[in-house]
């Protein structure tokens, strides 16, 4: 396989990246215009900032990923983490994105392609083992046990009753 033949998932997690930048870039000035009504979002706006520079980040990273001139680079699994954290920001969309790229890397062709970019060793895929042989042999036959006979308690006797007392009456 060729270095300029992308696989299907690492152009995937390249054009979901980069949409999701967008979407931070969008979702960050909102944020921050939103916060900057307010005393109080004055005072937040540090936090409403972090999807835009974030955003700015998976753009750069995307543009490097789609580029047709492949380059060295490596899986960032930094950007995945903090697309999940924008959850805590209300913005699903880049958490979706997030976990969908920390599957992706884990693809075998993905990291084989990584691996070619960056000149790395690349990593075989496991073929299926095939069943070991079994070897003919004399048939045994199980051995079959006697079942263990139950000692039977012999019946005890019922213990008669006692016999009855007959009270006397003075004077007889």
């Amino acid at each position: 396989m060729d270095t300029n033949q992308k696989p299907g998932l690492f152009t995937t997690i390249a054009v979901l990246t980069l949409v999701s930048g967008i979407v931070n870039l969008f979702w960050g000035f909102i944020a921050s215009a939103t916060a900057l009504g307010t005393i109080v979002g004055v005072v937040c706006l540090p936090i409403t900032i972090l999807p835009t520079i974030l955003g700015i980040f998976e753009i750069i990273y995307a543009a490097k990923l789609l580029s047709s001139q492949p380059e060295p680079i490596q899986p960032s699994q930094t950007i995945a983490i903090l697309e999940i954290l924008t959850f805590f920001i209300g913005n699903l969309f880049s958490m979706v994105v997030g976990i969908l790229a920390l599957i992706f890397y884990n693809d075998i062709t993905v990291k084989n392609y990584f691996a070619r970019l960056n000149g790395t060793v690349v990593i075989p895929p496991m073929p299926a083992a095939p069943p070991a042989p079994v070897a003919p042999g004399p048939v045994v036959e199980p051995e079959i046990l006697p079942t263990p006979e139950v000692p039977v308690a012999p019946e005890t006797p019922e213990s008669p009753a006692k016999p009855k007392r007959i009270r006397k009456v003075a004077g007889e």
